[in-house]
């Protein structure tokens, strides 16, 4: 099974993904941890996409995506997950991993950015901190 976390930066996701993999177990990539698989990038490419092919039959593998252009990557077969959150609570998770600051110019780009996912194709929306983890469980089982 793949299953694909999607939303912004400081959104909930990689709390998200630690969560699933207790209740499903595989693997978690982030972004363009992909490129681990092999030195060059098209090669890891490749080989990330036949597995994540594989694993829709056998296996799991979470996909943290907080990059549209990774959303190619995703085989047909993957469960997305739109995970969402405020846009205060997202500077405020930002500020947090800054050591309490915040500055303008990385505030602006989370407002710009904010709602770039917005439209996508999804199986779950997850809102962070209003979405329980059993129920998206729950979800998850129901669409395999």
């Amino acid at each position: 099974m793949v299953i694909a976390i999607i939303g912004e930066s400081c959104a909930g996701k990689s709390t998200l993904a630690e969560k699933l993999k207790e209740a499903f177990g595989g693997e978690i990539y982030t972004g363009r941890d992909y490129l681990r698989l092999a030195k060059n990038e098209g090669t890891a490419r490749e080989l990330f996409q036949k597995k994540l092919e594989t694993a829709v039959d056998g296996g799991t593998v979470l996909y943290v995506i907080s990059e549209k252009e990774h959303l190619s990557l995703l085989p047909g077969k993957a469960v997305r997950i739109l995970v969402t959150a405020d846009l205060s609570k997202i500077k405020e998770r930002f500020a947090q991993r800054m050591h309490g600051n915040l500055p303008a110019p990385v505030a602006a780009m989370l407002t710009q950015r904010h709602g770039c996912f917005d439209g996508i194709g999804h199986d779950i929306h997850v809102i962070s901190e209003e979405t329980k983890i059993a129920d998206v469980c729950d979800q998850i089982r129901r669409l395999r």
